[in-house]
């Protein structure tokens, strides 16, 4: 196997390790298994290994002082760390230093899909590290440019000794000489100082840049994926109950007579929560058709400003494709001198109409992107910090952009309202509810939101849509929102649930999301907003979070 593909798996119950051996063996995986931490840790340190999966049955204290010791020390500190967690126990080890947390109960394939992604990770960092090296190689050339320079000054010291002539000619090469090596020492400490700044930030931006098959095929997934979960656990249950109403019923007709009076207990027992299903579902479809157009989708567009001179990051140029400009490993060329355009990355995510006036609230990191963002918080350490550049609103079946502005911001929770001009379009203010008694514990709740951001509604375009949207705007996702918005084909997802827990400050229901819809709105049977999306603790059901509106109350008086 090749280095950093090495797996190193510790697990001390026999049947779960063949579950999880079984798994990574149909991915064509294989693993060093110990049942003993000790055991595993000395193998991490010998192999280097680039995964490390620690099992359920390891107790939370041992895997705790596990990622104390791989994470602490420098010759492991790529290694990316794997935690199988049993169902449900999963929280405690979010604010640990695992790389990811999968619950044991994971759905088929998620648990493949989620190492897949960390031996991806850890590719990407050998890669940069490959990259720093080469920059390093090409500060030594600098700098044996600069003994050169040294040895020329000793032959001039040598020249004096020959006549004038050739003296003032060997003079003069010895100048350009100097001159050369100078300019070439002087460029090549400022290629590798800006190479080693930005980087990272090539590093998070070549995630965010779509070639047109990339946005065809990523909204041809998401079509798939929303077919698969078309049937909510709502509509799931809904099914179930109204089976077990006829499986009732066939039985009571051929019950004894003892048994009559049981199974008409069951029977109305699950016509009551049939028909409660029902009620729930057409107050929904009215909580849609009242507020859906209120709900828009925000396109955040952001900057990085090199933090000395205050110059954005540019790319070197534009081929006359229209491609930028890349060197050749195929990496864009940049820096912050030139005339190319800028470097932005494209965030997406959920607000919604709050007052008459253009107020939209939504989550903070959604209007600045880089709020508790390792990744982008990386960039500032390479001498660069993340500006927002731009910020567009869409509402439903409103055909243009609405520019907005943040207005202001929470310091307590992850809450931000923006100002926009609302001109010609009407839109209904949502209702909001801060009292407690609005969020209980197994009511209903109504989740809307642009869950996959673009992805989602390209994918519901159907495919000859998809194909002359995607083909008109060469994936560039400014041009892809106007399209949409254009086509009148932007409206958000929306999914039921209940609230399995108040807290507070959250809301915790298991009503469907995921990235892109951060900001949305939660109703509560009334019909009135009770929270505000903002996380999700993936694998585990019953894991998306809302913020109690009271915490919005300040921020818009």
């Amino acid at each position: 196997m090749a280095p950093g593909q090495h797996i190193i798996l510790i697990e001390s119950d026999a049947a779960i390790r063949e579950q999880i051996l079984a798994e990574l063996r149909r991915a064509g995986m294989d693993a060093a298994v110990f049942v003993s931490r000790a055991a595993g840790l000395a193998e991490v340190h010998e192999q280097e290994p680039g995964l490390l999966i620690v099992g359920p049955s390891v107790p939370l204290a041992e895997c705790i002082q596990v990622l104390g010791e791989l994470k602490g020390a420098p010759a492991t500190g790529e290694i990316r760390i794997v935690r199988i967690s049993p169902a449900g126990a999963e929280y405690q080890l979010l604010d640990q230093r695992a790389d990811d947390v999968v619950t044991l109960d994971a759905a088929p394939g998620e648990l493949l899909a989620r190492l897949r992604a960390q031996m991806r990770a850890r590719a990407e960092i050998e890669q940069w590290k490959e990259k720093s090296q080469r920059a390093e190689e090409g500060q030594r050339i600098a700098h044996t440019a600069f003994q050169a320079l040294a040895v020329t000054e000793k032959m001039t010291a040598d020249a004096f000794h020959l006549g004038r002539s050739m003296k003032l000619g060997l003079a003069a090469l010895l100048v350009l000489a100097a001159i050369m090596s100078g300019v070439f020492f002087l460029y090549s400490r400022r290629a590798e100082k800006e190479t080693r700044r930005a980087y990272s930030v090539i590093m998070q931006l070549e995630q965010g840049i779509s070639t047109e098959k990339d946005l065809m095929e990523r909204a041809r997934r998401t079509r798939e994926e929303l077919e698969r979960t078309a049937k909510n656990a709502i509509e799931e249950n809904r099914q179930r109950l109204e089976q077990k109403t006829q499986e009732l019923s066939a039985a009571m007709s051929q019950a004894q007579s003892g048994e009559v009076a049981a199974l008409q207990k069951q029977l109305t027992q699950t016509r009551t929560q049939l028909q409660r299903l029902e009620t729930e579902g057409r107050v929904a479809q009215g909580i849609i058709r009242s507020y859906a157009p209120s709900v828009c989708l925000l396109h955040v567009v952001v900057a990085f400003r090199e933090s000395a001179s205050g110059k954005r990051l540019r790319y070197a140029g534009v081929a006359p494709d229209g491609e930028v400009l890349k060197d050749s490993e195929g990496n864009p060329i940049f820096g912050t001198e030139g005339r190319g355009p800028e470097v932005r990355a494209d965030f997406f995510g959920t607000g919604f109409l709050v007052n008459r006036d253009g107020r939209v609230l939504t989550n903070r990191h959604v209007v600045q992107p880089w709020w508790k963002n390792d990744e982008l918080a990386a960039i500032a350490r390479d001498g660069f910090e993340p500006v927002l550049a731009e910020m567009n609103l869409y509402f439903p079946d409103s055909p243009g952009a609405h520019r907005a502005e943040v207005k202001k911001i929470s310091p307590d929770v992850d809450l931000a309202v923006v100002q926009t001009e609302l001109g010609s379009v009407r839109r209904a203010v949502l209702a909001l509810d801060g009292r407690r008694e609005a969020s209980v514990s197994g009511q209903p709740v109504v989740l809307m939101g642009y869950a996959t951001g673009i992805d989602a509604i390209l994918a519901r375009a159907g495919e000859e849509t998809l194909r002359s949207i995607v083909e008109a705007t060469n994936g560039n996702p400014s041009a892809i929102m106007a399209e949409l918005a254009r086509r009148r084909l932007i409206r958000p997802l929306t999914t039921q649930g209940h609230v399995g827990d108040v807290l507070a400050d959250k809301i915790v229901y298991d009503a469907q999301t995921t990235s892109g819809g951060s900001g949305g709105p939660v109703f509560n049977i009334q019909g009135k907003v009770i929270g505000v999306n903002y996380a999700v603790v993936r694998g585990f059901g019953g894991s998306n979070f809302g913020i109690p509106i009271r915490y919005a109350e300040s921020l818009l008086r």
